[in-house]
């Protein structure tokens, strides 16, 4: 069974199309990024699966449950750490997170994991404050506690370490990877490239409203096309620079230069034995392979016009 699946979903708020058509399903236990721009879709979609929002058209379902015919199930079934700072200033801490569980039922089992939760995130000094005198940080950090306090089989984080230190960043990975393999389903959705491609598997890239890439990231790693050549030249070897690489030149600053070499059409070995029959000598070399902010780059302007 998958734990998120969506048919066709679509959104319109009058003329304005915010989904158009997306279908897409997402394994039990993976850990999957949901990507795209500004604007793209991706509160939309997530709100949709959180019932906050009524699709204009197709289904979506959580856990096998239909976001709409079985709401209660699907958002049992469902935590969401929202990109924004939404909490009540007049709960503390323990407070809060014992209310949220009581909103699923969890009574008082709930403790001992809400305890649990406290000391994973940091918050055992700040459980008895009010959030209303808790810093961004500290805030953000009872966002993520909240929506795990009902032990949700999938849990949607949503710009989860926008604004935040460097340590509650990787106190907070190690935890979700934890949870992922447990078998929580944890879906990403970060400006942040680089966790997207530390943390997720399998990626779908959002695009004004539609899919612009849905495949494993690896697969997606290999469609981009480029590399790119750093070279440290030696004096006076800038000029002999043969016509054909000269046109692959990206970059130039001082000595240094970058080429930018089809995977394909300029292979390493056919390019070196080029810079030396000209007489081309340089003193360091770095290769730079693509990573996922690349092809994130290439797809959103490949959508987009």
């Amino acid at each position: 069974m998958a734990a998120v699946k969506v048919e066709n979903l679509g959104k319109d708020y009058g003329s304005l199309r915010a989904l158009g058509g997306v279908s897409l399903e997402i394994g039990e236990g993976e850990f999957f990024a949901l990507l795209g721009p500004n604007g793209a879709g991706k509160s939309t979609l997530i709100n949709i699966l959180a019932g906050l929002v009524r699709p204009s058209r197709g289904r979506a379902a959580v856990a096998g449950f239909d976001v709409r015919r079985q709401w209660r199930k699907a958002r049992r079934s469902l935590g969401v750490v929202p990109q924004e700072l939404a909490y009540d200033p007049f709960f503390t801490v323990r407070e809060l997170l014992t209310l949220q569980a009581g909103y699923f039922g969890c009574g008082r089992p709930a403790k001992k994991w809400i305890d649990e939760l406290i000391g994973r995130l940091g918050l055992e000094e700040k459980a008895d404050t009010l959030m209303n005198h808790l810093s961004g940080g500290m805030k953000r950090r009872v966002l993520v506690a909240q929506a795990l306090v009902h032990r949700p089989a999938v849990v949607i984080l949503d710009e989860p370490t926008a604004g935040v230190d460097v340590a509650l960043r990787s106190r907070l990975w190690v935890f979700m990877r934890e949870l992922n393999r447990a078998g929580h389903t944890i879906i990403l959705t970060t400006h942040y490239l680089e966790e997207a491609e530390n943390m997720c598997r399998r990626v779908a890239v959002l695009n004004r409203g539609r899919l612009a890439a849905l495949a494993p990231l690896d697969e997606l790693l290999r469609r981009y096309s480029w590399r790119m050549l750093h070279l440290k030249l030696r004096s006076g070897s800038c000029g002999r620079l043969p016509p054909g690489l000269a046109e692959l030149v990206v970059k130039t600053s001082g000595p240094e230069i970058v080429l930018r070499l089809h995977r394909d059409r300029d292979p390493l070995g056919g390019v070196f034995e080029e810079l030396e029959a000209a007489g081309v000598r340089f003193s360091d070399l770095r290769i730079h392979e693509p990573g996922l902010t690349e092809v994130y780059h290439e797809l959103t302007a490949e959508a987009g016009s």
